[in-house]
């Protein structure tokens, strides 16, 4: 039986951004939020929905969850990125952002050590979904994995890091696509709206940008 996916309509919504949910309940928490942005959100479990089919869905934006595990084990997230890279813009959270930086190459390790729940200041640059932000900014870790800052490919700069160096944000340097290792839908997390925000508005720009080109 296929899963029934959820879909969160709002008055005045913009564009479809496709949820792609790695089995994780801090999904809703990301729904929630892009709710109160009046955005209109559809969820699919990470294996119960093909690429020919949000192919089909033309998303504006597409976000792949946090979840448990690997990469390796995300369903159809590796795939995703593969497929929709430079077509559609995709923003990684936890996982999500994982799988991002091992797609394009980076080695996905153990953290220094495991961190859940806790909070932590980060550093950032400025630049992508941390434009505008406080810095350093506090934010709610959940993760034992790591994308390594050695392995990480040259079409992508950090974003954010934490006080020992490890990556926290990263952003390709062409496509609109960027990944945030923590959680900026925890409550505990300085400004997470204000960070998802970011990243719709400069999809949005970049979009108006094209149109004027054609």
């Amino acid at each position: 039986m296929k899963f029934v996916v959820t879909l969160i309509k709002n008055k005045g919504v913009r564009n479809l951004i496709l949820m792609i949910d790695n089995y994780d309940s801090f999904t809703y928490n990301l729904t929630q939020y892009l709710s109160c942005l009046k955005e209109e959100i559809l969820v699919y479990r990470n294996d119960c929905i093909t690429l020919d089919e949000i192919e089909t869905l033309n998303p504006e934006i597409i976000i792949l969850s946090p979840g448990p595990c690997t990469p390796n084990e995300a369903g159809i997230c590796i795939d995703v990125v593969h497929r929709f890279k430079g077509k559609i813009p995709i923003l990684g959270i936890c996982l999500g952002h994982q799988t991002i930086g091992q797609v394009f190459g980076g080695k996905v390790i153990k953290a220094i050590e495991p961190v859940h729940g806790k909070v932590h200041p980060i550093h950032h640059t400025n630049q992508g979904v941390f434009e505008g932000l406080k810095n350093p900014l506090k934010v709610t870790r959940y993760h034992s994995l790591v994308v390594e800052k050695e392995s990480l490919p040259e079409c992508f700069e950090i974003t954010a890091e934490t006080n020992e160096g490890e990556i926290m944000g990263i952003r390709h340097k062409e496509y609109m696509i960027e990944g945030v290792q923590f959680h900026p839908e925890a409550i505990l997390t300085e400004m997470g709206m204000e960070l998802l925000n970011n990243f719709l508005i400069a999809t949005r720009k970049q979009y108006e940008q094209v149109k004027k080109c054609v």
